[in-house]
């Protein structure tokens, strides 16, 4: 009897086990896949969009004329090209540190210094998520910057936790630390960092495959009277309230995977932003 009682316990320990190592996948996927679309930038883009069989391999070349020019690196798990031979830990520090695990910082327009506010339990489902994908063989080249890189974003970061449970917070998560939509409408002060006093009020120019876009201003001031149903067509099929097609490279693919709920969320995140003067 207790043989078949330990043996009915393990099955059971086991299972669970399964369960839950199924769900932090699963959330890893949601949020690479999605949220945070980070095939947006690290997957190679051709003239009819993403190069098939390339997911997540990198080498997009991003150019800010005068800042930098970035060659996004390939993230994907092949040992001599991508971050197969990285540690768990190495990869959530570069993630949410901007640090190789050479010691290196990773420069613009990795937007690190929101990614310092993902979640612990985040963290672990997008590292586990990355190990899962296909490796991919692409050697890509290395960035330039004409401008200095900080010595690090900050101090080590510590424990991270969820956000609070309420819509707001929540949203306040999706749209910053998660999805990172708050840096690309939000403009750059003086001392080049962007000014999160005036957060969601606009962007400065940006480079696109279509030419140079400007982030619009996304606070009441700009888009109050727009339903909720036209502020989700907006982040999920890059059409305006008015109809016309918004452009790249805001993730609009990406951001249709993205549920209702956590759209309602960043939807009453923005309501509550400040209108600049």
């Amino acid at each position: 009897m207790r043989f078949w009682l330990g043996w009915g316990l393990a099955l059971l320990l086991g299972g669970q086990a399964l369960a839950q190592e199924a769900a932090l996948l699963e959330r890893g996927r949601y949020l690479v896949e999605g949220i945070a679309a980070c095939g947006n930038c690290h997957t190679p883009k051709g003239p009819s969009g993403e190069v098939p069989g390339m997911a997540l391999a990198g080498g997009l070349v991003i150019e800010e004329p005068g800042l930098f020019r970035a060659v996004v690196p390939n993230i994907t798990p092949d040992t001599e090209t991508g971050i197969g031979r990285w540690t768990d830990a190495q990869i959530a520090l570069a993630i949410r540190e901007g640090r190789r695990p050479d010691g290196s910082l990773i420069g613009p327009p990795m937007p690190i210094e929101l990614y310092r506010g993902i979640a612990d339990r985040d963290l672990v489902a997008m590292v586990a998520y990355l190990r899962s994908v296909p490796p991919v063989r692409n050697a890509t080249g290395k960035s330039s910057f004409q401008i200095p890189l900080p010595p690090s974003y900050g101090p080590p970061v510590g424990t991270v936790s969820m956000p609070a449970d309420n819509p707001v917070s929540r949203g306040a998560y999706l749209a910053g630390p998660l999805g990172h939509c708050i840096e690309c409408h939000s403009p750059i002060g003086p001392d080049g960092r962007r000014d999160w006093s005036r957060a969601g009020t606009g962007g400065p120019p940006m480079a696109s495959p279509l030419g140079q876009v400007v982030p619009r201003d996304i606070t009441p001031r700009a888009i109050g009277d727009w339903t909720e149903a036209q502020i989700f067509r907006a982040i999920t099929q890059g059409i305006s309230a008015d109809g016309h097609q918004l452009s790249p490279p805001m993730a609009f693919g990406y951001y249709a995977r993205v549920s209702p709920d956590d759209l309602s969320d960043i939807v009453a995140y923005l309501r509550t932003l400040p209108s600049g003067p």
